[in-house]
């Protein structure tokens, strides 16, 4: 595997990914530059779209047929005859242009869980896709970020695009998390900290013994939501935990980068996290947070809950709802539904015996999709409905009517409160 290059100037682990995806010595913050991608991503919404920008170009090929990869997640299995027409524009796409990555039913799951699991997306590597939790990747120590159609469609022609080298603000989570605390649960306590708008176009670095402790879902977790804070993108150094997850994985050379020590930060924020607890996002954003003390104080009734999504469908989610839903019932007044992000996961869950638990306990099981986590399907909340909720958003119309609320939560606060009726902690268990 490919080794750090020693630099002449100071940078941050993302100046040094722009470095290398321009050809030059280093680059400086707000620097304009013009930078090769190693992967151009987009779903059954953006990826028609995408499309179309890329045929107005002229271009009759895609710059490299191995390095577009298009995943048909949001509206998958179909749920009507549009949805269906989006993803039948992927397949068509997909066929005339020969790409090497082709995902559909039945092999394709949601794609920032996806690309990681087969070996896509690398240390190192830059990467863009037309939906903005694409940032997910920086969990790899590559630079990852959303854009929009219309420029995702010039690089799949081009394979490159202009881009603002953002300032970068370094977080340092140091302790050791308690029993139920999660990663879940440090980037909601940031965004809480400094909004939803506290790192607009920054690069946000996490760092520290808390991160280094993590395992990989956990860190996809942290860097999944770091768009939720304004982030251009999320970002941790690689270390022995990264190697070991792309070992006989990854399809391409990673690169592992790291910060020089005097790099330049914009600022550093540090959390001693020892005695933080499980944290939940009331409505009607993710910065809007409240500790599950306060929570459990103010007796929340609920409708709904989700577990899954591209922030938390990972194995180790579903491990933590089977632990809490292991010999219980969900409430009688409540929907219980978790989304698996992918068919890998589905398939370690069921020999685990996750999924025997789940079923036993009352839970429904989707098949890997995008679902309700953008009021797409499998789970659109109705009037006045409250929904405690794994994924990343819980904007006003998120998933569903607009007088629905949805709360934001761990794997494990969430499970718990589908137990209870109401937002719980597993401890009340």
């Amino acid at each position: 595997m490919a080794q750090e290059q020693n630099v002449v100037h100071p940078m941050t682990i993302t100046q040094k990914i722009f470095a290398n995806h321009c050809s030059k010595d280093y680059v400086k913050d707000d620097e304009l530059i013009e930078a090769k991608i190693d992967i151009a991503l987009a779903n059954d919404i953006t990826g028609p779209i995408a499309i179309d920008k890329f045929n107005l170009t002229g271009a009759e090929n895609v710059f490299d047929k191995s390095r577009v990869v298009l995943v048909p997640d949001h509206f998958s299995p179909n749920k009507d005859i549009k949805s269906a027409q989006l993803s039948k524009t992927l397949r068509e796409f997909a066929k005339s242009q020969n790409l090497t990555h082709q995902f559909d039913v039945g092999t394709m799951g949601i794609e920032h869980a996806l690309l990681p699991e087969k070996g896509i997306v690398t240390a190192g590597d830059l990467v863009i896709g037309a939906d903005s939790h694409t940032c997910t990747y920086g969990a790899l120590g590559a630079f990852s970020t959303g854009v929009g159609s219309t420029d995702l469609g010039c690089a799949m022609a081009s394979g490159r695009t202009w881009f603002k080298v953002p300032k970068t603000i370094k977080v340092n989570f140091e302790g050791k998390l308690k029993k139920y605390t999660t990663a879940k649960d440090l980037i909601l306590k940031l965004i809480g900290d400094i909004g939803v708008d506290g790192a607009l176009y920054k690069a946000l670095e996490f760092s520290g013994s808390t991160i280094r402790n993590l395992d990989m879902d956990g860190r996809f977790t942290i860097c999944n939501m770091a768009i939720e804070a304004g982030a251009k993108n999320g970002i941790i150094e690689p270390d022995e935990i990264t190697k070991e997850y792309l070992l006989n994985r990854s399809i391409r050379e990673p690169l592992f980068l790291k910060s020089d020590e005097n790099a330049p930060y914009e600022r550093v924020l540090n959390y001693d996290v020892n005695d933080l607890d499980c944290i939940v996002a009331y409505p009607h954003l993710p910065e809007n947070t409240h500790t599950i003390k306060e929570a459990i104080e103010d007796n929340i009734k609920i409708n709904q809950v989700v577990i899954g999504s591209c922030t938390n469908g990972r194995l180790e989610d579903i491990k933590m709802a089977a632990k809490i839903f292991k010999g219980r019932k969900v409430h009688k007044d409540v929907r219980a539904i978790v989304f698996p992000a992918t068919q890998e996961i589905v398939l370690e869950s069921i020999k685990r015996g996750y999924y025997q638990t789940l079923l036993e306990s009352n839970v429904a099981i989707s098949t890997p999709t995008c679902g309700p986590c953008l009021g797409g399907h499998m789970g659109v909340l109705a009037k006045d409905e409250v929904c405690v909720s794994t994924t990343n958003r819980n904007f006003v119309g998120r998933m569903g009517h607009i007088d629905s609320k949805i709360y934001l939560a761990s794997p494990y606060v969430a499970a718990a409160s589908a137990i209870m009726g109401r937002i719980a902690a597993p401890w009340e268990l």
